[in-house]
């Protein structure tokens, strides 16, 4: 089986990064792990990538400035040079031009820790506290020049607790995270997903029975 190379860029702790590490160990899954960038030195993933022994790279966006174009090419080159096929982003903190979501559009894959198309942007849990659902999750989407925004792949849904904060609340979404990305990961790299228009396809899916209510009082 020839597996597609992969590279995730982070910012941060790498959470989303270990569990799509973790699925690609699996000589089964159909994508390897090829790369792992960071935009900061000090990433703390940077570390766990190398643990995993994936090859790492730290391309500094601060000398940058506002100039993305340039970020981007010095980036685009690294993917080349690697012979990255596809992207995942994981908790990376930078935009990107227009250019460079469109160049690698239905190749570039985002996690966001609530359920597209609501609330997207900063502080997701607090937005949907504050709104009172009672069902929240997360999406991977394909990305677009729009932040948080984008065909979505796929889907998970977590039921919210009146007693939930926002840590706790991320938390549990987090695990819906860990999950959700290596299998929207395996569907994009077999080439069961497909973009139709602005909505994502997915060969072979059904309907489902299972359905999630909350809240549930016993």
């Amino acid at each position: 089986m020839m597996k597609r190379r992969v590279a995730i860029l982070i910012s941060g702790r790498g959470s989303n990064m270990a569990a799509l590490i973790r699925a690609a160990s699996s000589a089964d899954f159909p994508a390897e792990i090829s790369l792992v960038i960071s935009n900061k030195a000090d990433a703390l993933g940077l570390e766990r990538a190398k643990a995993s022994g994936v090859n790492t790279l730290v391309i500094e966006s601060k000398p940058f400035g506002k100039d993305r174009a340039g970020f981007e090419k010095v980036l685009q080159a690294a993917l080349d040079e690697h012979g990255i096929e596809l992207i995942c982003l994981g908790g990376f903190m930078r935009l990107f031009t227009a250019e460079f979501t469109k160049a690698w559009y239905g190749r570039m894959l985002n996690i966001h820790p609530s359920l597209l198309p609501s609330f997207p942007g900063l502080d997701p849990h607090g937005q949907a506290l504050r709104a009172g659902v009672k069902l929240s999750g997360a999406t991977v989407h394909f990305v677009i020049p729009e932040t948080d925004a984008g065909p979505i792949v796929m889907q998970g849904a977590v039921p919210v607790s009146d007693h939930d904060t926002g840590d706790t609340l991320s938390e549990r979404i987090l695990e819906v995270e860990h999950r959700i990305y290596p299998e929207a990961l395996r569907l994009l790299a077999t080439g069961k997903v497909r973009i139709e228009g602005d909505v994502c396809k997915t060969d072979g899916s059904g309907p489902s029975e299972n359905f999630l209510i909350a809240p549930v009082v016993g």
